[in-house]
């Protein structure tokens, strides 16, 4: 399956008292490079975070994003401790007794005593917090992965059409090429014969010039090379390779570009000329497309 290598991919999961959200999203990138951001609290599974992550891609620039939000109050209680406040109100009238005092003369007082009251934070369940996270970013990693499949599917097609480009001039280079050496043997017969005024040139060797003449113009290998480069690619999109087809599709298409470069270099005809033009110009974008592509 090809698969592009930006994507983004969201999930969450809420209760009455908190919700816990993933987002994961990359961009092209040479290698895989994975960036997780998550609570202080959840640092602990870092590194099984990032070792998930491999399931979903395996080439990018990866950012996983998670936040819990817990209700405010609901991560704590409030602790009365009845024995502290029970001693409080004891000397406090044993105090106004001995030293003629006032003694409390409400509860107020008696709560507005150190360790009356204590704000306990309530201890969460580390476990099932962990199963819950990797539930959700099971679901945003397939939502991510879904998504970069979807436009990998697109790229694919893209390219494949501009495959069926090539093979267009590809095809044309090559049912030109042997009547541009006829019409240069023509043509030189011709030369010959007018500059001697005479018809019996010698027409061995005019063809050994015109061999020499296909020899330096000749594609054929170019075109061959090319044809076979256009198969192969056509047949990494046909197969699966479980690290991904980008790098293997960009050096094909470095390949075709070679061969394209070569076919210019040796054309000396308009028409071979703007052919090979096109085939540069779409072994171009072809390449930029294959940038996109895991």
């Amino acid at each position: 399956m090809t698969k592009s290598m930006t994507g983004f991919g969201r999930a969450e999961h809420s209760t009455e008292t908190e919700k816990l959200t993933v987002e994961i999203k990359s961009v092209n990138h040479r290698y895989f490079d994975v960036t997780v951001k998550l609570p202080r609290k959840l640092n602990a599974l870092d590194p099984v975070i990032r070792q998930k992550a491999k399931d979903f891609a395996k080439r990018g620039k990866i950012d996983v994003y998670i936040t819990h939000e817990v209700s405010e109050g609901d991560d704590t209680s409030v602790i009365f401790n009845k024995k502290i406040a029970e001693q409080y109100v004891r000397y406090g009238l044993q105090m106004g007794e001995d030293l003629g005092l006032k003694p409390f003369s409400s509860a107020a007082e008696v709560a507005a005593l150190p360790e009356v009251f204590t704000v306990e934070h309530v201890q969460e369940d580390d476990e099932e917090l962990a199963k819950e996270l990797f539930a959700v970013l099971e679901a945003a990693g397939k939502a991510f992965s879904d998504q970069r499949a979807e436009e990998g599917s697109r790229l694919e097609a893209d390219i494949k059409n501009k495959l069926d480009e090539l093979d267009r001039d590809v095809a044309y280079i090559e049912a030109r090429a042997p009547q541009i050496i006829e019409e240069y043997k023509n043509r030189l017969f011709a030369k010959v014969k007018e500059t001697l005024a005479d018809t019996s040139a010698d027409e061995a060797r005019i063809m050994t010039e015109v061999v020499l003449y296909a020899d330096r113009v000749c594609v054929d290998e170019e075109t061959v090379r090319l044809k076979s480069h256009i198969q192969s690619m056509r047949s990494t999109f046909a197969g699966s390779d479980p690290d991904g087809i980008g790098r293997k599709l960009d050096f094909i298409a470095q390949e075709m570009n070679r061969e394209a470069n070569t076919i210019l270099s040796k054309s000396n005809r308009t028409d071979i000329t703007e052919a090979a033009i096109r085939l540069k110009t779409c072994i171009v974008k072809i390449r930029e497309q294959v940038q996109n592509i895991e």
